[in-house]
């Protein structure tokens, strides 16, 4: 899977969890900065992305942009 194909589901996700428009959503986005999402958010999001993915990601203080969460879920699916 293309990181633009695992970056398109994760939009998808993000935008359906935070109720935000398609033009927040970038490779750049910050996810506590831009989006406001605490730990409890990363935690719901990980898990959507676990099921959708079918992979398990360890949680983690690093994710701090959606470029970061991207990258995590390729290192997983390779």
């Amino acid at each position: 899977m293309t990181n633009e194909a695992i970056f398109d589901k994760v939009k998808e996700i993000l935008i359906d969890q935070f109720d935000l428009e398609d033009s927040e959503v970038e490779l750049t986005t910050n996810m506590a900065d831009d989006i406001d999402a605490d730990s409890l958010d990363l935690f719901e999001v990980l898990n959507r992305v676990e099921d959708e993915f079918d992979i398990k990601l360890e949680v983690a203080d690093d994710i701090t942009t959606v470029q970061d969460l991207v990258n995590k879920i390729a290192a997983a699916l390779a």
